[in-house]
């Protein structure tokens, strides 16, 4: 990915002055994977996490008064947990939807008025690539550690600020769990 003068990368460029608008009111969706990294991680730092999850229809994590993810210092500004964070915190601002019609797994980029960031990706097609392929490589475990009645749940979910940038086939493995094939 493109690299500042600064000798950071765009994302913490952009993503340093948007006063953390993705963590707010955030529910990125975990795996029980994901979780067991989170909790073991919080530990090893001594971070405090009495109720770091929430299980609604999915498990994401909480947030505070304030409706911040948990997981964000807001000391720092920045995510507590950032070496292990959550795929779809990875990804963004790319994000994912299942056409169940054509067995595919959708890609969409988040419109600049929500996400600055998508801003910079749009307008530079080298950074995009790089970053779609670790998108997508996040998101794709994290569909496939999902159970399916969670991964029904998030693609419930509308996103009407996105616009679609591609599509890969649906895994098989996933495609079997969400009874498609």
């Amino acid at each position: 990915m493109s690299e500042d003068n600064k000798g950071v990368t765009y994302s913490f460029d952009v993503c340093s002055q948007c006063n953390s608008v993705c963590c707010r009111d955030a529910r990125p969706p975990l795996s029980k994977r994901r979780k067991k990294i989170l909790k073991k991680y919080l530990n090893s730092r001594k971070i405090d996490s009495k109720e770091p999850f929430v299980k609604e229809k999915y498990s994401y994590p909480a947030f505070d008064e304030d409706f911040l993810c948990t997981l964000f210092d807001k000391k720092t500004g920045k995510c507590s947990v950032h070496a292990v964070k959550p795929e779809t915190c990875r990804a963004g601002p790319v994000t994912f939807d299942i056409n169940f019609r054509t067995k595919k797994v959708e890609w969409f980029l988040k419109k600049e008025g929500i996400c600055a960031y998508a801003g910079v990706l749009f307008r530079d097609n080298d950074a995009l690539s790089a970053h779609l392929e670790v998108a997508k490589k996040e998101l794709t475990r994290l569909i496939c550690e999902l159970d399916a009645d969670d991964l029904r749940a998030i693609v419930k979910i509308d996103e009407p600020a996105t616009f679609k940038i591609g599509d890969d086939d649906l895994p098989l493995e996933v495609a079997k769990k969400m009874g498609l094939t």
